[in-house]
This record gives C-alpha cells, sequence and structure tokens, in this order.
C-alpha cells in the first residue's frame, strides 16, 4: 500500500503547479498536447535524419513482441522483463556511452519504462506528464500534460508507463483518471476516470492492454478506500467490467472480513499484471488491508496481500493465492507474478513466480481455468515473521511476539519496505535464472492505535505518524562501524528453488527494476550512489558502470533501431526511495550517510560505441 513517510498535514505536497519545463519545445497548457506535433507537422514523427513510422499495436504484436521494440512495461504480457537483443556483450558493454539523454523538467520518483515501438519513444513522468520521442536522436515529437487538481495531494506523485493499443496511448493519473492520446499527434481521444480522487483514490501504474480491453487498478488504501481493477474500452473508454480486491456481501470469500470492515479494506493495486493469452487470464497483485492495524479487521481480510487470476472477458476472479493473511506489516505484493513455465523434480509446471515484500520466494502452479496451487515458498532475505508456511496451501503460521497492533507494540523483520518493494524482477531464458532486487538487514518497530472513523480523502492508517517517521531499524547484530549490506540483487535457479548468487550494495537500499538481455546481461540502478550498472547474469560480477545526474528507480528497457542496441532508463529519485533513504541516514555514521541525493528527471539513452559500422 502506502510506504508513506510524509502525507496530508506531515507529507510536503506535490501539487501538478507551475514547474519549469526543461524541455526543447514551446510551453505546454495543461491538458494539451505541444511541440511539433501541436500544429500536425511532427505528427508522422518526422525528425531532422528521417521520418519515423508509427506502427499500430495488435494483440498479436504483444503476444509475440519484436525483439527491437519495448510494447510493454515488462516487455512481454509474462512479466519477463527481458529483451532478445545481444548486440550488446559482456565483452563490448565497457564501451557503452550516452547516445542522447532529455531532461524531463519535473521532480520526483521517475519510475517508468522507456517504451518504443518502431522508432517512437513514450514516457511518462510524475505530474501527468507523457512525451513521444524519436528513439533514435531524442528529438520531441509531442509532449501532453493533463491539469490536475490544484488541491491534490499526492502520496506518491509518479507514474509507471504507458499502454500501447492500436494507434493510441494510455496512461493513468494520480487524480484517478485513464487518458487515451494519439500515438502521432498527443491529443485526447477519451478520457475516464474511474474513481473519486476526494475520496482518496489515485493511480499511477502503467496499463495492462488485451483485446480491446485497457486494464487498471486504484491505489489508496491509506485513505481508506475499497481496491479494485476495472477494464475500459480501448476505443471509447467505458467500463466494461469492475472487480473489487476487497471481497464485500455476496463474494465467496466475504466471511473472511467482519462486519463493516471490507467497506475500508484497501487492497490497492498499483504495478500492471501478467497476463496469459492462452488461458484468457491476467495476474494481479494486490496491496494490504487497511487500516494497517490487524486487530481492526479480524480475519484472512481476502483478496489483499495476493495475486488474483482474473477472466480478461468478464473481471470474474478464477483464482487467488493470498501470501500472507491479516497483514500487520504493511507488506503489499502488488508485484505481478513472473509467468514461467519450469520443471522441477521431473514434472513440468506452469509456474508464476513472486519475490515477496513479506521475504519469501513465491512459487506457484497455474492452471488454465484459474486456481492457482501452492509450490513452495523460500525466505530470499531474513524474514522472523513466519513460524512456518503449511507445506500444502503455503498459508503461513505467525510468531505472535512480531504482529504489531492497538495499542501492541512489535519489532519485525524485513521492516514496511519489505524484502523487495514495487521494483520489479526479471527473468531470463538462456541463462535460465530468475532475479531479484533485494533489500536485507532492515526491520522496523511499530505500535497501532484507534483509526477512529473514516473521512474521505483523510489519512486512514491507525499507526501514529511518528510511529511511522521512525519506524526503521537495523537487524540484531548488524555492526554499523563499518559498511554492511542492505540492498542487493540475487540470483534463483527456478528449476531448483536455490540461490545460485547475490550482489551487495552496501549502506545503501536497492530500488532497482531489472532488465536482462538476451547476451546474458543484466542492468539495474537502484542505489544512492546514482549509479546505472551492468552485470554479469550468470556471475554477478559489475562490469560497467555510471553515475547519472540522480538516483535510477526508472525501469530499464531495450531497443533497436536501424541495427543499433540502446538501452533506456530515467533518472530521477523521490517517492519512497527517498523516505527510506532518510531512515538509513539514521541509522548509519554520519560519515557514510549520503548528504545531497539530487533531484530531476532526465531519460538516458546508452549504445556502444562505434557499432554503426558493425551494424552496417
Amino acid at each position: 500500500m502506502s510506504r508513506l513517510v510524509r502525507a496530508r498535514g506531515w507529507l510536503a505536497a506535490v501539487a501538478p503547479c507551475a514547474m519549469a519545463l526543461a524541455l526543447a519545445a514551446a510551453p505546454v497548457q495543461a491538458g494539451q498536447a505541444d511541440g511539433k506535433a501541436a500544429d500536425g507537422k511532427a505528427a508522422d514523427g518526422k525528425a531532422a535524419d528521417g521520418k519515423v513510422d508509427y506502427k499500430p499495436v495488435t494483440d498479436q504484436r504483444l503476444a509475440n513482441p519484436e525483439p527491437e521494440n519495448w510494447l510493454q512495461y515488462r516487455g512481454n504480457y509474462q512479466s519477463w522483463g527481458y529483451s532478445p537483443l545481444d548486440q550488446i556483450t559482456a565483452k563490448n558493454v565497457t564501451k557503452l556511452v550516452p547516445a542522447w539523454s532529455l531532461s524531463t523538467g519535473v521532480s520526483e520518483g521517475h519510475q517508468a519504462p522507456p517504451i518504443v515501438n518502431n522508432g517512437v519513444m513514450f514516457v511518462t513522468t510524475p505530474q501527468a506528464q507523457v512525451m513521444a520521442i524519436n528513439a533514435r536522436t531524442g528529438e520531441i515529437l509531442w509532449r501532453y500534460q493533463k491539469e490536475l487538481p490544484p488541491e491534490l495531494s499526492q502520496l506518491h506523485p509518479t507514474n509507471r508507463g504507458v499502454g500501447l493499443y492500436g494507434d493510441n496511448v494510455y496512461m493513468t493519473t494520480t487524480d484517478s483518471c485513464v487518458v487515451a492520446l494519439g500515438a502521432t499527434t498527443g491529443k485526447v481521444k477519451w478520457e475516464q476516470c474511474v474513481a473519486p480522487w476526494k475520496d482518496g483514490y489515485y493511480m499511477t501504474l502503467s496499463p495492462l492492454v488485451a483485446k480491446g480491453k485497457v486494464v487498471v487498478g486504484v491505489s489508496g488504501g491509506e485513505y481508506g478506500v475499497r481496491g479494485f481493477i476495472t477494464a475500459l474500452d480501448a476505443e471509447t473508454g467505458k467500463e466494461a467490467w469492475k472487480t473489487y480486491t476487497v471481497a464485500g456481501p455476496g463474494d465467496p470469500a466475504a466471511d473472511t472480513w467482519k462486519g463493516d470492515a471490507w467497506k475500508t479494506g484497501g487492497g490497492s493495486v498499483w504495478i500492471q499484471g501478467s497476463y496469459d493469452p492462452a488461458a484468457n487470464l491476467a495476474y494481479f497483485g494486490t496491496g494490504n488491508g487497511g487500516p494497517w492495524t490487524p486487530d481492526a479487521r479480524p480475519g484472512d481480510n481476502l483478496y489483499t496481500s495476493s495475486v488474483v487470476a482474473l477472466d480478461l472477458d468478464t473481471g470474474k476472479i478464477k483464482g487467488h493465492h493470498q501470501y500472507h493473511w491479516n497483514d500487520a506489516w504493511d507488506w503489499d505484493e502488488v508485484s505481478a507474478p513472473v509467468l514461467i513455465d519450469i520443471e522441477r523434480d521431473g514434472k513440468k509446471i506452469p509456474a508464476a513466480i513472486h519475490a515477496g515484500r513479506n521475504g519469501y520466494l513465491w512459487t506457484l502452479e497455474r492452471s488454465k481455468d484459474g486456481p492457482l496451487s501452492f509450490v513452495d515458498g523460500k525466505p530470499f532475505v531474513y524474514q522472523n515473521v513466519f513460524s512456518s508456511l503449511d507445506p500444502k496451501t503455503g498459508r503461513p503460521a505467525y510468531d505472535q511476539s512480531k504482529i504489531p497492533g492497538i495499542n501492541r507494540r512489535a519489532a519485525f523483520c524485513p521492516g514496511l519496505w519489505g524484502g523487495k518493494d514495487w521494483p520489479p524482477e526479471a527473468y531470463n531464458p538462456k541463462t535460465g535464472l530468475f532475479y531479484i532486487p533485494s533489500n536485507d538487514n532492515l526491520c522496523s518497530e511499530l505500535a497501532g492505535a484507534q483509526a477512529g472513523t473514516r473521512k474521505p480523502g483523510e489519512l486512514y492508517i491507525g499507526i501514529p505518524i511518528d510511529e511511522v517517521l521512525n519506524s526503521l531499524r537495523l537487524r540484531d547484530g548488524v555492526d554499523t562501524s563499518k559498511p554492511f549490506a542492505i540492498g542487493a540483487i540475487q540470483a534463483w535457479d527456478p528449476k531448483t528453488g536455490k540461490r545460485v548468487w547475490q550482489h551487495d550494495f552496501q549502506d545503501s537500499a536497492n530500488w532497482g527494476p531489472l532488465l536482462t538481455t538476451g547476451s546474458g546481461l543484466i542492468f539495474a540502478g537502484g542505489t544512492s550512489d546514482r549509479k546505472f550498472r551492468a552485470l554479469d547474469g550468470t556471475t554477478g560480477k559489475v562490469l560497467w558502470e555510471t553515475r547519472l545526474n540522480s538516483g535510477v528507480t526508472g525501469v530499464p528497457s531495450s531497443y533497436m533501431i536501424d541495427g543499433i542496441q540502446y538501452v533506456a532508463v530515467q533518472a530521477g529519485w523521490g517517492v519512497d526511495a527517498e523516505r527510506m533513504l532518510t531512515g538509513i541516514n539514521a541509522l548509519i555514521p554520519e560519515e557514510r550517510r549520503v548528504s545531497v541525493l539530487p533531484q530531476g528527471g532526465v531519460i538516458w539513452v546508452f549504445r556502444v560505441m562505434g557499432e554503426e559500422a558493425a551494424a552496417k
């Protein structure tokens, strides 16, 4: 849900007001497109060095994306975070240089991947902005920025990318709307608001687009909303279906809630789901229950902290698995499972694999009809809350001393931000390894209070703000007199369920989404030293790194134009990475603290120096 350290009254509200947009284009009027596309002259993406033709995005292309394109959040419906491109290798990666860069003109967390279709790049930023860019030259083709309500206070001022379908581009906004834009013009085709922002709803996720539907989910659990997932018609924006992630009256799981607790039950959805076209099932992760105090909502609280399998045509929940019940630790499980077919102990398993915020690596078995079954769960960081897992169902038993509640204090590991927060994992079919951006050795201590009566748009978490601000603790036994590991990138073998290697980062958390490639490389940022790196996917050795303008919490992507492979990523520190850094700084000696980590978004695009000759 929210990994908040500032909120209404204690959050420095980031209003969508006037900002100096350092872009090579005319000033944008809120809610309209600007740049050369505004007068139609660049509607076809014409750049100084040639024409960029836009190719409509179809279901077939999304299901079988061309290696040279990056058409959605994780590259494919299975959420692999994998590019088959292999021109950049372990041998030439040290020759990577910037091909171009572009300032976004806004601050806060830049988390969206550069989405690329046939030479046209689409990038979203905080403050409801999307840009279309010539992916080879960096020239802006058009830019759109939605006018947000001046009084809107954003707990998570970010956006995680566009969806593409036909000739349209789709973006969600923090005032709970979906906007459809013309891919070649940036002009608004339609706008549909799915929930009232004044009630606490907002959206940050990249839309899942399939079979003519734009599927999105709402956030706002920290405001006491009832989460849901909805599908809109890609051409008109009309609602096709709506499914709540908190079971209410009439739902088979309604008895997992007591009284009216379901009405404020949370269950936020803020990461794009995975999709299996053959089964026609979409898999979405859900956030924790609300308020945070578990004794305020007795029961298992389905479908919070779960994965749900939805029939894409109807939105009906066909299957689910709850990673942990009656959450007490703010452990969202919003990252969509990675869909991989594996073989284990001689059995072929259509798997759904998820590295949980609760610190466990979960392997589930999918079925064509929707039900999910437990295969195994193993801790990938130190975890002291679960005392055991049921070997058949995976349901955890808890150490009661580790459960905070109303007027009950408890310390637990991992802490609020978990073993892995929202930054996505990656899977490489060539190395056969599953990669996790993890955080270890950080714990939290909390005590709750009565949440009181919910007021629309007001925080409703049941934890005093001072508790949240000062909750971060170190794991017992950590020696702070010398640098110690916090963040890491881990590699696991899904066939054996064992860890293969781990690369640690000292004194820094890891907020870096992962990209892996056909040549066996991993690209990632995420650390407070502002570095963007390439690692060997078989050994974890760092092969190349460069320091950027700001920290990197953006999802990297890769694409190819004219035989040249590019790697693209947004730098722009903020949101929870910034808030967690404040807590870490309070735990380590002053001389090792990161005193300044500049904000401000920049799109960076890299290529191997001198690769034109090789491509020709």
